[in-house]
């Protein structure tokens, strides 16, 4: 721009310095000899004397410049941002989807979290819970057959031996399925509970007896099973054969300490 405009004032001082000298030749031509006063030139003696200006090729003529200028130049700042906000819509869009995925992104950390002390609550309780059940009290009946060891006999192979051959047949097998849930309760802990099975009962046993101890076991039940539901008694020699065994495959108990002679 300030070129421009340097080139501009420098030809309009060569015009205005030849419309001087015209003016100043027609000044001298026109005036006489003498000393009269001289007449200012007429219109149209200005205008040939500034067409001939015109048509002299040593002086610069006129020139006719066009400016380039980008289209952005020119405008406001204004609506430079009214152009850079024509796909407002889009940027208020992903403008808006970044703020719900913040939004959810929040939301699942505070179910995750909201899960996460729920499960530690429930992990709690059922960890207390299996306290509170090892030291649950022992049941005293499983079904209708007291396993309490005072009402036990200290010998239950010796009694049940005795009640067999008396011919109280049931009550010595139930006798000896009894004093077998005593042992497999208070002496191997195993977690039989009231409402235990037979089946349950051997299941309940693996892995607390070893195996001979639970072979012996399931002899038993099998023996105990044949008589309270098929209604038939097992052969003498395999009840007799259980009694021998019974204190060496499932302990015997803690009898109460007796004194020195």
């Amino acid at each position: 721009m300030t070129a421009a405009r340097e080139e501009t004032a420098r030809r309009f001082s060569w015009r205005w310095a030849a419309a001087c000298l015209v003016l100043a030749g027609l000044s001298s031509w026109a005036s006489p000899a003498t000393t009269a006063p001289a007449e200012p030139p007429s219109r149209q003696q200005v205008q040939s004397a500034a067409e001939r200006v015109r048509a002299d090729p040593n002086l610069p003529g006129s020139k006719t410049e066009k400016t380039l200028r980008f289209k952005d130049q020119d405008k406001k700042p204004e609506d430079k941002k009214k152009d850079r906000d024509g796909l407002g819509w889009l940027k208020d869009l992903v403008t808006r989807i970044s703020e719900g995925a913040r939004l959810l992104v929040w939301a699942l950390g505070a179910l995750a979290l909201a899960w996460l002390v729920v499960g530690i609550r429930r992990w709690v309780k059922v960890r207390a819970g299996g306290g509170r059940h090892r030291m649950a009290p022992l049941p005293s009946h499983i079904g209708s057959l007291d396993i309490r060891p005072e009402s036990l006999p200290d010998d239950v192979g010796a009694e049940v031996a005795s009640l067999w051959q008396r011919g109280q047949r049931r009550p010595a097998l139930s006798l000896l399925y009894r004093g077998a849930l005593s042992r497999l309760v208070h002496l191997h802990a195993v977690p039989i509970r009231n409402a235990s099975t037979e089946g349950e009962c051997v299941a309940l046993s693996e892995g607390r007896l070893a195996p001979m101890s639970l072979e012996f076991f399931a002899r038993l039940v099998a023996a105990w099973q044949l008589a309270a539901y098929g209604g038939r008694l097992p052969p003498t020699a395999g009840v007799l054969a259980l009694c021998a065994e019974f204190d060496a495959r499932l302990g015997a108990p803690a009898g109460p300490a007796k004194a020195a002679p």
